[in-house]
């Protein structure tokens, strides 16, 4: 008698997965999970099925390209911008294919909705995000689902997320006071902008700025942390408020967003050349700052080595699953003058 070929209905006992499952890898209907896609080819080489070469071919195309979703903050702000940018390009250069979402509203239940909306038309999510219970649990619920989902610039507090990359914020604050100590005329009071204490990286970045002035330089007095929400104009705010309120101010930090209003309202101040300024990242507006004297030293994310080093994670989160180790990688800061900067576009 003869034996009865392999059907697809074979395949997927095999595989453990429904038949429907193992018709969308055959005829490319729809995304499959790579660790999926494998499962099933395994099983139809194992049973001898007459379309396993079909099947090869699609699990390459599924491993060969990943649809990989970023949710960037606001677009309005040129660091995104500029990080978007290279996020696409280390994409492209990967051959797999980028979803970049920019989030305005930064309330967390906003977020942690974005958050959950991007990962179900993607394979993996990257994001500098706020460490809020509400973003923590999307994220477990993510893990469960098998969505890697990879944390940059700023880091979260929980084990689900699969790795993290960025910078060493401890040793960047340290930067950053060792640098107010070191180009101020004179000791005084010394003002910090934040956009959140919610975002872990300027959280530790305040926390290792001050600690650098206990230790180092004990004649500066570091005042309060103001919040600038991100905003600009809050930051604006903000520096013309420390101005006034502070005769003897002779430096501002400012460890995240915003600092858009920082440097208008210095610009706008007879005392801006008496003020030594530390910002976080390298753009057009801070590149002019530098030129200007406005801005005296930018602490700054080298874009390329952080969008490659992210795509790379993410993609091999994705090939392993739940078997993928996290990890957190340090990326070395970059640090700028007025001495050391290029014009734009060279």
């Amino acid at each position: 008698m003869k034996s009865k070929r392999p059907t697809i209905s074979d395949v997927a006992a095999a595989a453990g997965v429904g038949a429907a499952t193992v018709d969308r890898v055959l005829n490319g209907r729809a995304r499959v999970k790579p660790e999926t896609a494998r499962r099933i080819l395994q099983a139809a080489e194992a049973i001898n099925y007459r379309a396993a070469n079909i099947l090869r071919e699609r699990v390459k195309e599924v491993e060969q390209q990943q649809k990989l979703g970023f949710l960037l903050l606001k677009q309005s702000c040129l660091f995104y911008q500029g990080l978007g940018r290279e996020l696409k390009h280390a994409c492209v250069q990967a051959g797999h294919q980028p979803v970049l979402t920019y989030m305005e509203d930064l309330r967390p239940d906003v977020l942690a909705a974005e958050l959950d909306a991007l990962a179900g038309k993607v394979d993996a999510v990257a994001l500098p995000v706020a460490d809020h219970p509400q973003i923590r649990q999307v994220v477990r619920t993510l893990y469960e689902r098998d969505i890697p989902v990879v944390t940059i610039v700023s880091d979260l507090g929980t084990a689900e997320r699969m790795g993290f990359i960025g910078l060493d914020s401890r040793m960047a604050g340290r930067t950053a006071g060792w640098a107010v100590a070191r180009l101020s005329q004179k000791p005084g009071k010394v003002g910090i902008l934040l956009s959140s204490h919610r975002y872990a990286c300027q959280d530790t970045c305040e926390v290792s700025f001050r600690s650098y002035f206990r230790e180092k330089a004990q004649d500066f007095h570091v005042v309060e942390a103001l919040i600038s929400l991100e905003e600009p104009r809050l930051a604006q705010e903000g520096t013309l408020e420390l101005l006034e309120l502070h005769p003897d101010l002779v430096a501002i930090y400012v460890t995240g967003g915003g600092v858009e209003g920082v440097i208008d309202a210095l610009r706008s101040s007879p005392r801006a050349q008496e003020i030594t300024v530390v910002c976080n990242e390298l753009t057009d507006l801070t590149r002019a700052a530098l030129a200007d004297g406005i801005v005296d030293l930018v602490i700054s994310h080298p874009l390329p080595s952080l969008a490659e080093k992210t795509v790379d994670m993410m993609v091999r989160a994705i090939g392993a699953g739940k078997g993928f180790r996290p990890e957190i990688v340090t990326l070395p800061f970059e640090l700028f003058t007025a001495e050391n900067i290029e014009p734009t576009g060279c």
